[in-house]
């Protein structure tokens, strides 16, 4: 009992975390923040669309997982710059209309996707969330040049059923290896749920537990943005 209760605390904990205020999303200018430009600003970007979740809800936009990313590329000595286009409470339909916009503002280098979180609170059907995030990657993977894709794994709340979790758990890996992106394991596992790590409305991550997202994400991330660094200063 005790197990099954900590599992439904953790991805209540993310799903709300998720929504974000009243869940409706910013205009798509409001939605930009660049988390660190490096001297001159001219460093390749790596565009994060994504929730609340990216967006920093409840922090300081310098204490969000996004910006303590850019301090460990700083600190490993890479020349990419990382833009944090997270809209609390948007879904993946929501960042399906707005990739467009930012894929034109400044075509990355990199293009992250944070999503699903929202679909999976409402119930929405998987077979949509993972047409919707093809439809994304696939809008990004047609710039020229082609960025490095990447996705971020999301979890089901469990009230909607193990045959729905399931669903949902495998549009992830499914999507991912269908557009050839690099998909980042669940990054709050060991954070959502936890007291300690999570603002006092017990859904948001402290600035601690976003920092703990950020070197999570890294271990998959490092060698990508390695690879990319010694692309650009191979040309």
């Amino acid at each position: 009992m005790q197990a099954k209760y900590s599992r439904t605390l953790l991805f209540v904990s993310l799903l709300a975390a998720c929504m974000g205020g009243k869940g409706e999303p910013a205009p798509p200018g409001d939605s930009i923040r660049v988390a660190q430009t490096p001297a001159g600003g001219t460093a390749p970007t790596v565009l994060i669309v994504g929730t609340s979740l990216t967006a920093g809800l409840g922090l300081d936009p310098s204490q969000a997982w996004p910006a303590v990313l850019q301090e460990i590329i700083d600190s490993a000595g890479l020349a990419l710059r990382v833009v944090n286009a997270g809209v609390s409470g948007e879904t993946s339909a929501g960042a399906l209309r707005r990739v467009d916009w930012l894929l034109q503002r400044e075509p990355p280098a990199a293009f992250m996707l944070e999503t699903g979180g929202n679909d999976g609170l409402r119930g929405q059907d998987p077979d949509s969330l993972k047409a919707n995030i093809l439809a994304i990657l696939a809008r990004a993977r047609h710039l020229q040049p082609s960025p490095r894709l990447v996705l971020f794994a999301m979890e089901a709340p469990p009230n909607l059923g193990d045959e729905y979790t399931r669903r949902f758990r495998a549009v992830y890996p499914e999507a991912a290896k269908a557009a050839g992106a690099t998909l980042v394991p669940f990054f709050l596992a060991g954070i959502a749920g936890v007291d300690t790590l999570n603002q006092p409305d017990g859904i948001h991550p402290t600035a601690r537990g976003a920092r703990l997202a950020a070197e999570q994400a890294w271990k998959v991330l490092e060698p990508l943005f390695r690879e990319i660094a010694r692309g650009i200063r191979s040309r």
